[in-house]
């Protein structure tokens, strides 16, 4: 189908509506990566209103699909896309190329092209104080994790949660279990069952399903939700959860590329800019604790207080960094498991 978009440079002024087209790897549902993703694009609908018009494309798996989807957006006339999996960015970038005048955003990744922007959350941060509080409210002192895939976003969390439970507990572990998958909800279960058949009696995950709280609130073990806030449904499990929050991102780029200004410039927010926040806590949480968890939550903020300051050594004793603060590029590089996980990275 021919694009009815001049094959301009993304600085080009553009007719009204903006057409943005959102590309998610999972059904959006009712809670989840994706479902957080698409509150960002409601969000940007309610804001700018008729200006902008998006559309939506669910279940599209990594890899060829991808591209794809990807080509057909670029040729129905999207100006804006916004590809929200880390493994989109090969079938994003190539696509970019041969159309110049649609903007491309992709979640994660670490390249840019004159049309091809990233974009990501310091989610560790949130992860940090799910772990505080974890480490408070365990009674073994043993959280189990079921990670995707171990790319470094999962990674910092994985480590940011134990330094958080460790800094609460210092005897804390955490027990993880990798899926190598985004989206499998029975796998997840399964993998959140073995955790518990090992002695956790917390959970927390990186995947795209609602399997993981359902279990935690039918086993009655604690939970600290990702993604978005599951009161609705592990309304007795949850403790709290960090959520994501792309409203005021997808709102701002798109305002940018309706005024021509759009320029790739990689974006990594997280509690300062409000993408990353922490969920209502539950009654269950002591009103002390709240109290410590938000005072952490504010120095991070202000940028007093890092989650990956000072000396850390992994989980073989190796000393990975023995004093100062994590820079943002070893950071986005991270492939190490800190003392108190308990497992290895696959292929390790």
């Amino acid at each position: 189908m021919a694009s009815d978009v001049k094959e301009l440079t993304p600085k080009a002024a553009l007719r009204l509506p903006l057409r943005v087209a959102f590309v998610y790897v999972s059904p959006v549902g009712n809670a989840g990566w994706s479902y957080q993703h698409d509150l960002g694009r409601l969000a940007m609908e309610r804001s700018l209103g008729t200006q902008v018009h998006s559309t939506v494309v669910e279940s599209v798996n990594e890899g060829p699909d991808a591209e794809r989807v990807f080509r057909d957006l670029a040729a129905r006339g999207n100006h804006l896309v916004f590809a929200t999996s880390f493994g989109y960015q090969e079938a994003a970038i190539k696509v970019a190329q041969d159309h110049p005048g649609v903007v491309f955003e992709h979640t994660g990744g670490y390249k840019v092209a004159p049309n091809f922007n990233t974009y990501n959350a310091r989610f560790y941060e949130g992860r940090y104080l799910a772990g505080l509080v974890a480490g408070r409210m365990s009674k073994t002192g043993v959280a189990g994790y079921v990670a995707g895939f171990p790319i470094p976003e999962v990674v910092q969390g994985i480590n940011a949660f134990t330094l958080g439970m460790r800094a609460a507990n210092p005897k804390a572990q955490v027990k993880v279990v990798w899926l190598n998958t985004w989206f499998d909800p029975p796998k997840e279960r399964e993998a959140a069952l073995s955790l518990l058949n090992l002695g956790v009696d917390t959970l927390t995950y990186h995947c795209g399903s609602t399997a993981i709280p359902l279990l935690a609130e039918e086993k009655g073990v604690k939970l600290l939700g990702y993604q978005s806030d599951l009161r609705h449904v592990a309304p007795s499990a949850q403790l709290t959860s960090v959520v994501h929050d792309w409203g005021t991102y997808y709102t701002e780029v798109a305002k940018a590329v309706i005024a021509g200004t759009w320029t790739p410039r990689p974006f990594w927010g997280g509690v300062r800019q409000r993408v990353v926040r922490l969920a209502p806590f539950s009654p269950q949480v002591p009103s002390a604790l709240r109290f410590q968890v938000t005072e952490v939550e504010r120095a991070m903020a202000a940028g007093r207080f890092h989650p990956f300051a000072g000396k850390l050594t992994d989980n073989e004793g190796k000393v990975r960094q023995a004093r100062g603060t994590m820079r943002d590029e070893d950071i986005a590089l991270m492939d190490f498991l800190v003392d108190g996980v308990v497992g290895k990275l696959p292929g390790r």
